[in-house]
């Protein structure tokens, strides 16, 4: 879309993160040292409190395991840690609503096939009931790699343009080279916008591909000045896996999803974006 690609614009910071409360779904899997350090690289770049949550008995053992891990990652040895029981999943779910978390933080994969990574069943399970945003990391690593890549994908919704912004913000902190804001048009779209078109009566019609793009541009437009070049993309696919296959095109480190809280679905994501609960193409951060 050229009236916005690679937007490079000067201003101010953007408004502080509305995450003050940052949890970690923490097991002590291989990988739970790299998932807390990627964690601790959020919590500084959102200004907000981290802690874990662990779902098994509060022992001597554990209380030794969690204080070598803060004394590695320097993170402060009174760091709180939730306990909970049960399934895991549901553990986890218990403790982010009784502890009013904003954000968790989790590991994501359970397999790689040779097309597609595949969430394991706790990240699935967050990604559908999680009351809160939710953050997966595909490779964590223990010095975590900066996010050059972003990828969001835009809808309408005032909950989408204060995402957007809490993006851009996390871009101008992390340096990013730039931010992708995207909106996937299927061809289904482009046929109902051919049949169906405005014939003077004031009756609500689907946009045309070129509407959709104006459409974006404002949506961009409407966050103002930003430190981060800015690229959108009005995108045709036959499916929601059309954003999958661009995030994978650009080398995207994170895509970010808005999700109302309020979304009316039982597993709180619209059909459209059922895909991220299956496969995910890299990173992803859900805001919800």
């Amino acid at each position: 879309m050229p009236a916005e690609s690679g937007r490079l614009l000067s201003g101010p910071m953007m408004n502080p993160s509305t995450y003050k409360k940052i949890a970690v779904a923490s097991t002590f899997s291989p990988r739970f040292e790299q998932v807390l350090s990627e964690a601790k690289r959020i919590r500084d770049r959102l200004g907000s409190s981290l802690s874990l949550i662990y779902i098994g008995e509060e022992s001597d053992e554990t209380s030794k395991k969690f204080a070598s891990i803060f004394d590695r990652l320097q993170l402060p040895n009174d760091s709180p840690v939730y306990y909970g029981q049960g399934d895991p999943a549901d553990g986890i779910l218990r403790e982010i609503s009784n502890n009013n978390v904003d954000l968790i933080i989790a590991g994501a994969l359970e397999k790689e096939s040779a097309l597609h990574p595949f969430l394991g069943n706790v990240a699935r399970r967050l990604l559908r009931e999680a009351p809160c945003s939710v953050v997966l990391f595909t490779h964590p690593e223990a010095a975590p790699k900066p996010l050059r890549r972003i990828v969001f994908v835009v809808n309408y919704s005032d909950h989408a343009h204060l995402a957007f912004k809490e993006t851009v913000s996390l871009a101008e902190a992390e340096s990013s080279e730039c931010l992708y804001a995207i909106r996937v048009y299927t061809t289904f779209d482009e046929v109902r916008a051919a049949n169906f078109v405005a014939n003077g009566d004031g009756a609500v019609r689907p946009r045309t591909f070129e509407e959709e793009e104006d459409a974006l541009e404002k949506f961009v437009l409407a966050t103002g000045d930003t430190r981060v070049p800015i690229d959108a993309r009005c995108i045709r696919g036959n499916t929601g896996f059309a954003a999958s296959d661009f995030v994978k095109s650009v080398e995207a480190d994170l895509l970010v999803v808005p999700v109302h809280k309020d979304e009316n679905s039982e597993e709180r994501l619209p059909n459209h974006l059922a895909w991220i609960a299956d496969v995910i193409p890299c990173n992803l951060w859900l805001i919800r």
